[in-house]
């Protein structure tokens, strides 16, 4: 089984580089383990209709690492990384257009 190809968006990168050090390492390893299987047993896939491409997310406590699947190409793609509360994914739009 080949592996994916992992990228993270320049917004997804500026939010990993402020978060708390252990936290950073945590979803570090988590975004690096995608490339093996970007379908973990503890990933969700997004309910979102009329958007492209499949959307996950991920979650590590109390973060969530939001992400895309492009199965053709075997790409991830990072959207974003949040804490929730408050995040709500009502910007998941705007995070697709910086795939491009």
């Amino acid at each position: 089984m080949s592996r994916y190809t992992v990228y993270v968006t320049p917004g997804a990168w500026v939010e990993m580089k402020g978060l708390p050090s252990n936290v950073r390492h945590r979803i570090r390893r988590a975004v690096d383990a995608l490339a093996a299987d970007p379908r973990p047993h503890r990933s969700q896939k997004l309910d979102v209709p009329d958007l492209w491409p499949e959307l996950y997310r991920l979650r590590l406590d109390r973060w969530r690492i939001v992400y895309a699947v492009t199965e053709e190409e075997r790409v991830v793609d990072v959207l974003a990384v949040r804490k929730r509360p408050p995040y709500d994914y009502g910007d998941l739009e705007a995070l697709i257009s910086e795939m491009d």
